[in-house]
Parts: C-alpha cells; sequence; structure tokens
C-alpha cells in the first residue's frame, strides 16, 4: 500500500499520483482493479451520489458511512476522507474529536481539510503530531462556495495568488502530507508546485501539479449531465445505463423476460398441489 513516504517519493522522482473520488463500494473496488494511486472520500458526495446542492449539507456521519464502504472495497488503497462542512470550525477540540471519530471509524491514511486559514493550519498541526496525517485542499474549495459566490475559478489576481501560495507554505509546514488545488489557473498550479516539498493533486489546476483528481462518476459519466472544464470524461454510462434500463423495461412489457434460462423448476411435479 501507498504511504505518506512512498507519496514524497513520487514527487521527488517526477512520478505522478492518480487520485480518484470515490464514494461506495462498487466504485473503490474499480478504482483499486485500475491501480489508482488514491482514492478519496469527498464530501462531494452530498451533490454527486445524495442529490444535495452543495456540500454544505453533509455530515461527519455521513462521510463515516460512505468511507467505510469505500474501505471494503479497496482494502489496499490509500484511502483520504474528507472532513465535513464546520466539522473542523466549530471550536478546536471539537475539531480534534471529529476528526479522531472520522480517521478511527473509517480506517483512513488521512484526512483532508480545506482553506489556509490560521484556524486550519493550527488543526493540522495538531492532527499531524497527534498521528492523522492530512491533506490539505486550497483554490476553489466547495465548502465556501457560498462565501465565494459560486463555483468559479480562484487565485486569478495578485492578492489571491499571492495567498494561495503563502496558504500553501504555511500548510506545508504545518506538516500536510500533500495539497489539493482546485480550480486554478495552471500557471499557479506550477507555482505552487514548485514552491513547495510536498505532492501537489490538481483537480483543474493544470498538468504541472505532482497528481490529478476526477470523481469518478465524472470519469465515467454516470449520472451526470453537467461537467466543469477540467472534467475528462472516458466513457459514457449515462448512454449505456439508461439504454440497458429501457431494454429491460420493454422485455418485461412485452413479456419476453423471463424466459426458461432465467426461470427455477420443480424437479418432482408430483409434490404439486391438484
Amino acid at each position: 500500500m501507498l504511504t505518506t513516504l512512498k507519496l514524497q517519493n513520487m514527487k521527488q522522482s517526477n512520478e505522478k499520483i492518480a487520485m480518484v473520488t470515490a464514494y461506495d463500494y462498487p466504485s473503490a473496488k474499480q478504482a483499486e482493479a485500475a491501480t489508482a494511486d488514491m482514492i478519496l472520500v469527498g464530501d462531494s458526495l452530498g451533490m454527486v451520489v445524495l442529490g444535495y446542492e452543495s456540500t454544505t449539507e453533509v455530515t461527519v456521519d455521513d462521510m463515516i458511512h460512505h468511507a467505510k464502504a469505500v474501505r471494503r472495497g479497496a482494502k489496499d488503497t490509500f484511502l483520504v476522507v474528507d472532513m465535513p462542512f464546520m466539522s473542523y470550525y466549530s471550536g478546536f477540540e471539537k475539531a480534534i474529536e471529529n476528526a479522531t471519530k472520522i480517521f478511527q471509524q473509517t480506517n483512513a491514511q488521512a484526512l483532508k481539510l480545506e482553506g489556509g486559514s490560521q484556524e486550519v493550519v493550527d488543526v493540522t498541526k495538531r492532527l499531524v503530531v497527534g498521528g492523522i496525517p492530512v491533506v490539505s485542499h486550497l483554490g476553489l474549495t466547495p465548502q465556501m462556495v457560498n462565501v465565494f459566490g459560486g463555483f468559479k475559478v480562484q487565485a486569478n489576481d495578485k492578492q489571491a495568488i499571492k495567498q494561495i501560495i503563502d496558504d500553501a507554505k504555511k500548510l506545508e509546514n504545518a506538516g500536510a502530507t500533500a495539497l489539493v488545488l482546485e480550480c486554478i489557473p495552471k500557471e499557479i498550479g506550477k507555482i505552487v508546485t514548485d514552491s513547495i516539498s510536498i505532492p501537489t493533486i490538481g483537480i483543474g489546476a493544470g498538468l504541472d501539479c505532482d497528481g490529478q483528481v476526477l470523481v469518478y462518476h465524472d470519469i465515467l459519466q454516470y449520472g451526470q449531465d453537467w461537467f466543469p472544464k477540467f472534467v475528462k470524461n472516458y466513457a459514457n454510462f449515462n448512454d449505456i445505463g439508461i439504454g440497458a434500463l429501457s431494454k429491460y423495461v420493454e422485455d418485461v412489457k412485452s413479456e419476453s423476460f423471463p424466459k426458461e434460462e432465467h426461470t427455477y423448476e420443480i424437479k418432482d411435479k408430483g409434490i404439486l398441489p391438484k
């Protein structure tokens, strides 16, 4: 299994890191079979599989429920689990309590925290000292979408660029294992990647990041109808799935299913009631 030390070595040797965001047992099982380096159980599960408008409705218990299913499907893959909305802003001790609960109950290798505020830096430092590796997340941080005013590109002016570079260094110094960079210009992705010693994992942050992450459902175009610019679809399960389900409905209506090969038959007809 990948370790935090191996992650550092991958950056140093310029070996790209492939991360997949997955939310349940079958998707995790497929991600591991595809030899993904890391699996992220993102709080984006609220929007992708629970149908919420944003990630802000996701709870600690939601994350634990889904992460445990992912772990069962991917026993040998480095697992990162999101700390959900406000679970690490409701007081320092409560943040540590929530992190400990998620980490212990999911058998994760790391937790992911969004943002670079001093509060997040302090929590990151305490978790790392206590033995919980942290993956940080800068740029477009979905839990702050209501503050940002929507899902849009970040770090596109001088002040914002300086802030993201400074925050990346603070999180590195706090002991973060890796840093997710979301929806920022590729030039900034490269600058941040070159500025810190820990691996960067991009999602809409350019090729120069040390790795990339995409959501399982986006990769396979499964249940999703709209995709950000940074997504590449590698299959179209929407068409395949709807086509197959439509054929099933048609077969049931026309009595083409089930056929004999799908049906059980009693061997001793003599026991049948007359």
